[in-house]
């Protein structure tokens, strides 16, 4: 196969939707994928999805990526329901609700990569704006951009090309993305940078965690208003961590980076002024 064809299906939106399908083409010249994308926008209830995900399955994907708050919600799990009825590797991605759902969709036949540290954001009318819900998107961008989440992410959808492409077994991840994989990973070189990342990543848990109390459970909006603030807040503070752990990597030139080839290939490099080499060579 010359080109793998992928399918991304967001439904309503997590940190990691809005540039997915960017972490697989950064310098858009990789000639080895086509890509092609079906937005419910905000939406995820059991009509959006009836509605729009016919239009992906129009481009007949050699793989599709479903991602989506909460999978075990009736919008999503809809998805997966139709989904799993083809004869289409599917990945799903999503956030921490999805892990009590892991069973199911392993009897679905599908993959899954569930994000522990990609929160719910605080979805009160008295609080959020959209100027509120982009700068949270950011700052959790940010976050599992520089703890090397997003490298893990792209890194496991390329296993799949490369797969699809020698025409050889695929095996679909089944990951549930928690703090420990940033130690286990090999993204910093200094145990600092670690630990930062590490804490910038348990802080978005813990916001997750206060915006779920204060979006399900609090009624009373003087208790709910400042929890979603304070859940905010927590989330500035791990991207200002988060970015203080690339700073040290940064400091030490020892930046680790991985761009694509135009064959898809990953290459690496940590000094800035090296030139990415492909591992091995």
């Amino acid at each position: 196969m010359d080109k793998v064809c992928v399918g991304v299906f967001k439904c309503g939106n997590i940190g990691t939707a809005p540039i997915l399908e960017l972490l697989l083409d950064e310098l858009a010249d990789r000639k080895d994928i086509i890509v092609r994308t079906v937005t419910t926008g905000s939406k995820m209830d059991v009509e959006a999805i009836e509605n729009s995900i016919g239009k992906i399955l129009e481009f007949n994907s050699d793989i599709l990526l479903l991602i989506s708050p909460n999978t075990s919600a009736p919008g999503p799990a809809k998805a997966r329901e139709i989904l799993s009825k083809k004869e289409l590797p599917t990945i799903i991605l999503t956030d921490g609700p999805g892990r009590r759902v892991k069973a199911e969709i392993d009897e679905q036949g599908l993959g899954y990569m569930i994000i522990m540290g990609d929160p719910l954001i605080g979805a009160r009318k008295e609080f959020l704006d959209p100027i509120e819900m982009a700068i949270f998107n950011a700052n959790v961008i940010k976050v599992l951009a520089c703890t090397g989440v997003f490298r893990l992410i792209f890194q496991e959808i390329d296993k799949l090309i490369y797969a699809l492409k020698a025409e050889s077994k695929l095996s679909l991840p089944k990951l549930v993305i928690d703090t420990d994989y940033i130690r286990k990973s090999q993204n910093f070189r200094n145990p600092y940078a670690m630990a930062k990342a590490m804490a910038a990543y348990e802080l978005l848990k813990k916001a997750a965690e206060i915006n779920a109390k204060a979006c399900f459970v609090e009624k009373d909006k003087g208790k709910y208003i400042p929890l979603v603030a304070c859940a905010h807040e927590i989330a500035q503070t791990s991207a200002e961590l988060a970015d203080a752990a690339r700073e040290i990597e940064k400091s030490s030139d020892k930046l680790l980076r991985t761009p694509h080839a135009k064959d898809g290939r990953l290459k690496i490099k940590e000094k800035l002024l090296s030139s990415p080499e492909t591992p091995g060579k």
